[in-house]
């Protein structure tokens, strides 16, 4: 069988048979790898709760298939490999105010979890393509991944902030360990990027064209050399069609200023101070980006990222868990995806409206973890 053909199984026949079945993850043997391919494509391929389950337990039974020696997981269609959760879902949940999406919170960061674990605890790597839109809880799942693979499509970013949110989903570890200030530049702005700068910052680890994606494909399915062991018989093949992309990085000129304004600042308030002295394009439609988000996310997410640098893996994940149940309790999340997403008016009315209005008490607030360490939702990991 043909890798197209292979690719044409897989993308083309069971993106047909999701509208009479609607089963959002499809799974796929072969040559000992298994493929998890997440199929919602007309929503992005967003993520539910039932979505997040159903990854976890297909894991955990590769996990002791020994016919299984590495995992591939994708996003159905040619546009996005993960556009984040379901925050429709999440918008419901919190208006019925039943706890249904801190229960989708807490078996996301499990996941997640469990992804960046897998190869210490398996033995078998995991490689996502991410050659499309790869956002919020997409990156929670790829970033797991020790091979990470973008291409030409690839569109990258934690745009949570944006809703009143924070990056989350791990976005506290892998962030904070972005060269320089850039994962916090990332975090508040939630700027996009594409492949290049998703090598420079670390958030990738192989470029990989569309174009040579079936040939790729082909050579994975014809992998004979197994008792080498799977991970460098996987990064031989990986090695082999890795390039450079034609499209250089943006954030690489922009290093200068990004340290400039965004390192060691004391707030929110200090960059934006500092970000007027620079009268460039780049500078002015970073603080336009700035004066729209929730003032009171943007001082959480400076402190998460900034403290998170020196924070385990396991830690990351337990404040951001702490982080979301006192976000929902403040509100500018639910105000933020009505405005954007639901009503679609794009007026958010966060509490307070500015920067200079958030006190210290309140971010200090967002720390403190609701829960002791013998009864934290994931102090199993």
């Amino acid at each position: 069988m043909s890798s197209s053909y292979r690719f044409s199984v897989i993308y083309k026949s069971h993106n047909q048979m999701t509208s009479a079945h609607q089963d959002p993850i499809l799974t796929d043997v072969r040559n000992h790898i298994a493929t998890l391919t997440i199929n919602r494509p007309q929503a992005l391929n967003a993520l539910t709760h039932d979505m997040i389950h159903e990854i976890s337990l297909r894991l955990d039974d590769w996990a002791h298939d020994d016919n299984i020696k590495a995992i591939m997981i994708r996003g159905a269609g040619e546009k996005a490999f993960c556009a984040g959760g379901d925050i429709r879902a999440l918008y419901d949940a919190a208006k019925r105010g039943d706890g249904a999406e801190q229960e989708f919170f807490r078996s996301e960061y499990a996941l997640n979890f469990k992804i960046h674990r897998y190869l210490v605890n398996t033995g078998k790597p995991i490689i996502a393509w991410i050659d499309g839109i790869v956002m919020g809880g997409g990156m929670g799942i790829a970033q797991g991944a020790p091979i990470r693979i973008v291409g030409g499509r690839t569109k990258m970013a934690m745009p949570e902030t944006a809703i009143g949110l924070f990056p989350d989903v791990g976005g506290s570890y892998f962030l904070s360990r972005c060269p320089g200030a850039i994962g916090l530049y990332l975090g508040l702005t939630g700027q996009m990027i594409k492949a290049a700068d998703a090598l420079f910052t670390g958030l990738a680890s192989h470029h990989i064209s569309t174009e040579t994606a079936f040939e790729f494909d082909y050579a994975l399915d014809s992998l004979v050399e197994w008792d080498l062991g799977a991970v460098p018989a996987i990064n031989e093949i990986v090695k082999k069609f890795s390039s450079t992309p034609i499209e250089p990085a943006v954030l690489l000129p922009q290093r200068e200023s990004i340290e400039l304004h965004f390192a060691a600042k004391q707030n929110v308030t200090a960059i934006m101070a500092s970000l007027e002295t620079e009268s460039s394009h780049w500078a002015a439609n970073t603080i336009a980006t700035l004066k729209i988000r929730s003032p009171t996310m943007l001082e959480v997410t400076k402190r998460q990222i900034e403290a998170a640098a020196t924070m385990s893996l396991a830690q990351c994940f337990r404040m951001e868990l702490d982080l979301i149940k006192r976000t929902f309790e403040h509100g500018d999340v639910i105000e933020g995806i009505r405005a954007l997403l639901i009503d679609k008016d794009h007026m958010p009315h966060w509490q307070p409206e500015n920067l200079a209005s958030v006190e210290s008490a309140t971010i200090n607030h967002f720390f403190e973890s609701p829960w002791s360490i013998a009864t934290h939702p994931l102090r199993s990991l």
